[in-house]
């Protein structure tokens, strides 16, 4: 027996949670998606998450058809299915059956399911040596086409980015938007410190407003560090102090590298590392509680 997944409100074996070939989000890529963690028996940032769900559920005219207090529900269901306390959580919306051709409203019900398991992104010891990135030829998609804020089931130019990494031997690398800029990474938000200050794109240069993001906000604020929004190129990357990475998956991480040449003096920085510890110790001791 394998993990329990939720599948259109009924709990059932992973070989069992199946969907249909007609439906909307493998046929065309069309529906919406969050990844969510949880430490400690804790779920982290559990209503940013779900609002966020329904923002961009929303945003594509996608009616889920559940509240998003009975989805909650169903998603510490699941957690606990599985006995588990500490993981990753799935939880996707695809538009449902539909016919072969575009017409979503051919779609007459959503089709949920939502995986929970364990998950680690990247090996321990990136988190402490820091990870070393490439530029990516493929750039972020306009949001001129579809606002970077929706978590949309089309990653395909997530996909072919993250191939241009593996293929670079890097595990992770930077996607600039159309005007050159950096927007973030295949699955991550970018940060670098420069004089003591944090800076990271704006959303508007292409970036998704992570909820790890916005974490570090506070965090900083809590701190005592200056934080800003700023458009950055490449160059900015190079002559950093420091870099580091944030995801829901990738939690935060330094960076030592990019494009073959060292970031300061290609060690993890005082400040990310800072962040990383009071990042986890948040993690762990805060969020919406899953066994009470």
């Amino acid at each position: 027996m394998g993990l329990k997944i939720w599948l259109d409100g009924v709990l059932v074996d992973e070989a069992d949670a199946k969907i249909s070939v007609y439906d909307h989000g493998v046929l065309y890529g069309d529906g919406v998606f969050e990844g969510i963690r949880f430490y400690n028996g804790r779920v982290f940032r559990f209503e940013e998450h779900m609002k966020r769900l329904y923002l961009s559920a929303k945003a594509i005219v996608l009616d889920l058809k559940i509240s998003e207090e009975e989805l909650s529900q169903a998603v510490l269901d699941t957690i606990r299915a599985n006995d588990l306390k500490d993981g990753y959580i799935r939880l996707v919306v695809t538009r449902g059956v539909g016919g072969l051709g575009l017409n979503p409203y051919l779609c007459e019900k959503p089709s949920i399911f939502i995986i929970s398991s364990a998950i680690k992104l990247y090996p321990d010891e990136h988190y402490e040596n820091g990870l070393k990135l490439i530029t990516c030829a493929t750039r972020r998609p306009t949001p001129a086409s579809l606002s970077p804020q929706v978590k949309s089931l089309n990653y395909l130019s997530n996909v072919m980015a993250k191939i241009e990494c593996i293929q670079a031997g890097a595990l992770e690398g930077i996607m600039l938007n159309e005007q050159g800029y950096v927007a973030e990474c295949t699955g991550d938000n970018l940060f670098i410190v420069k004089d003591g200050v944090v800076y990271t794109p704006p959303i508007s240069d292409g970036a998704l407003d992570g909820i790890t993001r916005k974490v570090i906000f506070d965090l900083c604020e809590q701190e005592g560090i200056e934080i800003r929004e700023k458009t950055m190129g490449r160059y900015d990357v190079f002559v950093a102090d420091e870099c580091f990475l944030t995801g829901t998956a990738a939690e935060v991480i330094p960076v030592v590298g990019l494009d073959s040449r060292e970031i300061a003096d290609g060690k993890p920085g005082p400040l990310s590392q800072l962040l990383v510890t009071k990042f986890r110790e948040l993690a762990n001791s805060t969020g919406t509680e899953i066994y009470a």
